[in-house]
């Protein structure tokens, strides 16, 4: 069984998606796309810096714009299971069929505006945390102000707060961890920092019509297999202020029976994950369109 998933914010890296516009007709439905929410995807995607594509409003339209790119590229596919990270999670709502590319990239336009707005109300951010016991890093996070804000698994926990919580963070590591590492994220994603970007997307939501996935949609929130596209929509809304639960999330592919984790553009922060907490799931992820040959091997071995 295929899992099909999408990567979260920070996985963009400058130039990426120069590559997969040389796909026939890629670029020309990235240009369509841009026009539509006004945001110009083929410059980001090819020659802005880090520093352009780490702002908020920028990286998360990318960010799905070049997951539904990569996906189409692998041509007629049918997962067992989708999933994404963050805000990845719109991107796999387009792979379930609850949203059109069209609505995931306004909804992730709108999604993206509204949690830049909301980060700059304070100077805040992400870090993450390797290796260590869940359970004595949450408490220790909860004692500096922190939020565990993505519970990854496979040894990985990310911290978000304001700038002064996390330098304390740096200066008193949680027993058994390796290493903190600060993201390159502006803000304190899925914490309360988030919370005025909630009610922004929920009028956003009310103008959409999400359809039920076609195949099993697991969410950030808990790890739940959802049925309901309006739930997985309302979902969406919510989690932008939720921590984001991969560890269940991967209990749960593991419980549906996965033997492979495909992993869309710009792929290998989860197949990483992956690798750790899912040992014998064949992984794979798609980072230019060399991979391609790979990955339709992977899914004509794979999928349901």
């Amino acid at each position: 069984m295929l899992v099909l998933v999408a990567p979260g914010q920070g996985a963009q890296t400058p130039g990426f998606l120069t590559p997969w516009l040389e796909l026939p007709g890629a670029a020309d439905r990235v240009a369509a796309w841009s026009d539509a929410i006004g945001l110009d995807l083929v410059h980001y995607g090819t020659k802005a810096d880090a520093d352009a594509i780490r702002d908020t409003a920028v990286a998360q339209p990318l960010l799905v714009a070049a997951g539904l790119l990569s996906a189409t590229a692998l041509g007629d596919i049918s997962p067992g299971a989708v999933a994404g990270h963050s805000v990845g999670e719109i991107t796999a709502a387009a792979f379930a069929g609850v949203l059109d590319d069209a609505a995931a990239l306004g909804l992730v336009r709108k999604r993206g505006l509204a949690m830049a707005e909301a980060a700059a109300i304070t100077e805040t951010g992400m870090s993450a945390l390797l290796g260590g016991d869940p359970e004595v890093t949450v408490p220790h996070l909860e004692k500096l102000g922190l939020t565990p804000a993505n519970i990854n698994g496979a040894g990985q926990i990310v911290a978000a707060g304001t700038k002064e919580q996390l330098a304390a963070l740096d200066a008193d590591k949680p027993e058994g961890v390796r290493k903190v590492v600060a993201l390159k994220v502006a803000g304190a994603f899925h914490t309360h920092h988030m919370a005025p970007a909630v009610d922004a997307l929920a009028k956003a939501a009310e103008a959409l019509s999400p359809a039920d996935p076609k195949v099993p949609y697991v969410s950030n929130k808990d790890g739940r297999a959802i049925a309901s596209g309006a739930e997985v929509l309302e979902r969406l809304v919510g989690q932008v202020a939720n921590p984001v639960r991969w560890d269940l999330c991967m209990e749960t592919f593991e419980e549906l029976g996965a033997t492979a984790l495909l992993e869309v553009c710009p792929g290998g922060t989860l197949t990483g994950l992956a690798k750790r907490a899912l040992p014998g799931v064949k992984t794979l992820a798609l980072k230019t369109p060399d991979d391609l040959d790979a990955a339709r091997e992977l899914v004509a071995e794979h999928s349901a």
